[in-house]
């Protein structure tokens, strides 16, 4: 629909305001008075409008006015060098107001994504005082003999975010042709593995086996062995991702998430170790859902691969000179800066091949060489792009759509196809910043008549 008029009229109010703060023309009260009154008719008549059915009926009236008062000022205004001054100094104080909005838009944007809503630190609370009241043999699972038998379809899931965590299970479970040949291990922090395993006592995944551990578990798993969790811990890692830089304040803003130092985020380099017995795991993120059955990914022949993934080169912004420093030797000697990434969130490992390959040592190496954050800045993304660099086999892009996190216009038909729906970026689904057209593909996996769910206000 046509917004010419609109435009017309904000284009009368700038040129009106030019008007108002020259000099020469500020000399005159008679046309001073005018003119605020015309700028108070038309800044009233355009309000919010964006399309010219927006606007009042007398708008014309209005229009025409305001015309007649901008010639009298271009007669007692014949200086063109002082407008185009006025209009310089408008514009620039414009952009350097847009620039501060947007940097405020930012940092509120990271607060919100960081900052949980209050139901959510509710429910483990809730669950893990249940718990810890449950007898030693009501907090035992079923069916963990299947745990390692290789024949069934095994999952790994690394996550804090109990509800999150329950949508993935949920959504796998009730799209599966054979939910009982489904295996999930969870692995989750110590602060909320009572709660996690609460949740799944008391809302078990139907006939799937459901394993929940906590990291320190692994107790192979520590500094002496793990470049990353020595560099995690480290004074220096801390101060970059959580203290503001003096020279450039808004330079690490995106990167001080504590997401960023949480070992969670990191063991998906090592699942061979974790799962010594499984030969082939599906990785999932905690901000997907599952809306087709998914036993098919075992069936794809990886030829020697490591790393099943969804390819994400349709944009320039997701090859590899996006994520890594090609301006140091070691990376541009040996990686293509237009090479095209993919995507973590859902991915079939071949752990047999990572074995065979030495990934894990692959992964420790490229880790010491970055310890000082030289070839890369943050995440998990660039280094598994580097570590699986020609291990990785491109799968159908139905598997895996991404951008429910912060893309408004994903392509519905591809949603319609997709095996698995990404929330990857800001607007996670289980918050109130989350993009509402999206939100009811992950909330319909919950039920929110669950009793933890309603003592903690927890609604869709």
């Amino acid at each position: 629909m046509s917004d010419a008029k609109v435009r017309h009229l904000r284009d009368q109010l700038i040129r009106a305001k030019v008007y108002l703060s020259l000099g020469s023309t500020r000399s005159n009260p008679h046309f001073i008075r005018e003119l605020r009154l015309r700028i108070r008719e038309v800044s009233r008549a355009v309000g919010d409008a964006t399309k010219d059915s927006d606007l009042p009926r007398n708008v014309n009236d209005k229009l025409k006015a305001m015309e007649v008062t901008l010639a009298k000022g271009k007669q007692i205004q014949d200086d063109c060098s002082a407008v185009i001054k006025k209009l310089r100094a408008i514009l620039h104080t414009a952009e350097e107001q847009l620039r501060a909005h947007k940097k405020q838009a930012m940092f509120l944007m990271q607060l919100a994504a960081k900052t949980l809503p209050k139901g959510l630190h509710c429910l483990p609370l809730r669950l893990s005082t249940e718990y810890y009241m449950l007898n030693t043999t009501d907090q035992t699972f079923p069916n963990q003999e299947n745990l390692e038998d290789d024949k069934l379809f095994h999952y790994a899931l690394f996550s804090d975010n109990i509800l999150a965590t329950a949508v993935v299970v949920n959504s796998t479970v009730l799209n599966a042709r054979d939910p009982s040949k489904h295996v999930f291990h969870v692995v989750t922090d110590r602060l909320n593995y009572a709660a996690m395993r609460m949740w799944f006592l008391a809302n078990p995944p139907g006939k799937a086996t459901i394993q929940v551990q906590n990291i320190e578990e692994f107790t192979w798993l520590n500094s002496s062995y793990s470049p990353v969790l020595k560099q995690l811990g480290s004074p220096s890692m801390i101060d970059y991702y959580f203290k503001t830089h003096k020279a450039n304040p808004d330079s690490n803003l995106k990167y001080r998430n504590p997401k960023y130092l949480s070992i969670l985020n990191h063991l998906r380099f090592y699942l061979p170790e974790m799962f010594p017995k499984l030969n082939k795991v599906v990785f999932l993120d905690d901000d997907i859902v599952v809306r087709k059955d998914l036993t098919g990914l075992w069936l794809i022949n990886l030829k020697g691969k490591v790393n099943g993934a969804v390819e994400t080169c349709g944009e320039s912004f997701h090859r590899f000179e996006h994520y890594l420093n090609f301006s140091n030797p070691l990376i541009s000697k040996n990686f293509d800066p237009h090479a095209c990434g993919w995507a973590y969130g859902m991915n079939i490992f071949d752990l047999d091949e990572w074995r065979k390959q030495k990934i894990t040592e692959v992964y420790h190496s490229w880790q010491r060489l970055n310890q000082n954050r030289q070839l890369w800045k943050l995440g998990t993304l660039p280094p598994g792009l580097i570590t699986f660099w020609n291990r990785t086999m491109p799968i159908d892009r139905s598997w895996h759509v991404l951008g429910l996190g912060y893309n408004p216009n994903v392509d519905q038909k591809e949603i319609d196809r997709a095996a698995v729906i990404h929330y990857n970026g800001n607007l996670k689904p289980w918050l109130e910043i989350a993009l509402p057209k999206y939100r009811n593909y992950w909330s319909k996996y919950i039920d929110y008549e669950q009793p933890y769910l309603r003592d903690c206000n927890i609604t869709p």
